[in-house]
């Protein structure tokens, strides 16, 4: 992990199409502004897993419906 200090309205480049701005600090918390093309996603960790366990139940259920369907027709 590359670990970096800003100040307040510096920022930090990924790639060439990335870019992350420190907004604001107020105590432990800081506002982190974030410029990145459309086609890339950007969530908060929260979010992305809460994103990946809900299509992860998507293609189980979809597994299950076809098994079901594969068994229908193969009495």
């Amino acid at each position: 992990m590359l670990v970096l200090t800003r100040k307040v309205g510096e920022s930090i480049r990924i790639g060439e199409d990335i870019e992350l701005k420190i907004v604001d600090i107020d105590g432990e918390q800081i506002k982190l502004g974030i410029n990145a093309p459309k086609h890339i996603e950007v969530h908060r960790q929260e979010v992305y897993e809460a994103i990946q366990t809900e299509n992860e139940q998507a293609a189980s259920l979809e597994e299950n419906l076809m098994n079901i369907f594969k068994n229908m027709n193969n009495p």
